[in-house]
């Protein structure tokens, strides 16, 4: 059998690399502005019979988001220092109208590190909602002022830091409501709705 040699590795243009990068700074803060919306537009009670459903698609959008963000290689920022982008925007409002929403649900058993040690700690959605909307505000302070490479860096290194986790936890206890709410109706209830909706 006839040797082969492997073809010699080609450099990708610098341009190419950076206008990917620009892209998936695109794509990552027009996520991050979606969730913000949705989690103010929840937190304002404007739809409350929404309220679940909405961040259900949230939560599921942003983490899809953040996979993205595992997926590639280490973002590596201009400068070797987080350039200063300005106060942080005041979330405690924000905070006290998702656990006022929350209110005697808010609390759910939450695994501190399933890989290291099964202890169960206490989480709340309302606390999770809103880190995850803090970290994904610090970076679009970045994306707006012209730092797109800043924006990911903080995106991808606060996604596998910390509110990646906390999304996926929200998500799961989001879930868990939605299904109690679906399915935890009461049994005569469900049997009248049929009967009605069978003999109209």
């Amino acid at each position: 059998m006839p040797e082969t040699t492997a073809p010699e590795a080609t450099e990708v243009p610098s341009g190419a690399v950076a206008a990917d990068w620009a892209q998936l700074a695109e794509e990552t803060a027009l996520d991050a502005r979606t969730y913000l919306v949705t989690l103010r537009d929840v937190a304002a009670g404007a739809a409350p019979d929404a309220a679940l459903p909405m961040l259900l698609l949230a939560l599921s959008q942003v983490l899809v988001a953040g996979a993205r963000l595992g997926a590639v290689e280490d973002v590596v920022p201009e400068e070797r220092f987080e350039p200063d982008p300005g106060p942080d925007p005041e979330v405690d409002p924000l905070r006290d109208s998702l656990a006022n929403l929350f209110e005697g649900l808010d609390e759910y058993a939450d695994v501190v590190d399933p890989l290291t040690t099964p202890e169960l700690g206490v989480g709340t959605v309302s606390n999770d909602l809103v880190d995850i909307a803090a970290a994904l505000a610090h970076g679009l302070e970045h994306h707006d002022a012209g730092r797109p490479l800043e924006a990911l860096w903080w995106w991808q290194f606060s996604y596998l830091s910390h509110w990646g986790e906390r999304a996926a936890a929200a998500l799961r206890v989001v879930q868990s409501l939605l299904a109690h709410v679906r399915l935890d109706a009461d049994e005569e209830a469900v049997a009248e709705a049929e009967f009605d909706a069978l003999h109209p």
